[in-house]
């Protein structure tokens, strides 16, 4: 019962992150959409180093930093681009704000699930 209450609260939270994004859209400028490449690329490098290192419990593992390195820039990317947006006055400041607010729920949803079900394997 536990699982299906963090899977319900994790799909509200990508829910309300992307209800979000699209009011950050709302001004008739749909520049702001390239965040879902980011959204969607920022969990692959820790998936992929999860799959290939056998043992994550040490602590110091170049592979595991390395996929935190790569996570990190596109996390970094994503907060910098509404940014870069907003500056060059290609989206409204109302709409930079919804952007940060749409990235800090996705990647708080995102960093939810993998501790709330990346530590139980099922194939292993």
């Amino acid at each position: 019962m536990a699982s299906i209450r963090a899977l319900v609260s994790l799909s509200f939270g990508g829910a309300v992150g992307f209800m979000f994004l699209m009011l950050g859209c709302v001004y008739y400028n749909y520049w702001p959409l390239f965040l879902l490449i980011f959204y969607a690329l920022s969990p692959i490098p820790y998936c992929i180093s999860q799959r290939m290192v056998d043992d994550m419990d040490t602590p110091s593992n170049a592979c595991k930093e390395l996929a935190i390195f790569f996570t990190t820039g596109l996390v970094v990317s994503a907060f910098a681009l509404p940014t870069i947006l907003a500056r060059a006055r290609v989206i409204p400041w109302a709409s930079y704000a919804l952007l940060l607010t749409s990235n800090i729920v996705i990647f708080l949803t995102i960093l939810g699930f993998f501790f709330i079900f990346g530590s139980e394997d099922d194939f292993s």
